[in-house]
């Protein structure tokens, strides 16, 4: 049963971050054609994607170390794209974009979980170890 728990806990953690990843890539499309825009488009499709994938590969970690350290990637990448979504709000602010604070509250939600996570993961190691 409590495999199963987790398991269903990961499948919706993936769902979450794939989702996630969905939101970054419309808003992106929605932003305007300037040099700025442009540019943080580009660091948003990279570090809004990377979560889903990089959670996807700390899923088939080789080792709890491994399984932390790629959660680790994945916070890195999340907070990453959580300051670029402030940057883009500082900078729209004058023509507010549709959804910004949607995705910016579940950016700052999953961060949560994955900091979370990463200080449960590392309790049980140590705990496991002794």
């Amino acid at each position: 049963m409590n495999n199963e728990v987790e398991t269903n806990r990961q499948y919706d953690l993936e769902k979450r971050l794939i989702n996630f990843a969905i939101m970054v890539v419309e808003f992106v499309d929605a932003l305007p054609n300037t040099r700025a825009a442009n540019y943080l488009s580009g660091q948003l499709t990279r570090s809004g994607i990377s979560p889903a994938l990089n959670y996807g590969e700390a899923l088939g970690a080789e080792s709890k170390n491994d399984f932390i350290h790629k959660l680790k990637i994945v916070l890195k990448e999340l907070r990453e794209t959580y300051i670029s979504l402030k940057i883009v709000e500082r900078i729209t602010s004058k023509r507010p974009l549709e959804n910004i604070h949607l995705i910016t509250d579940e950016c700052n939600q999953l961060i949560s979980i994955f900091v979370k996570s990463i200080e449960t993961t590392k309790k049980r190691k140590i705990k496991n170890n002794s």
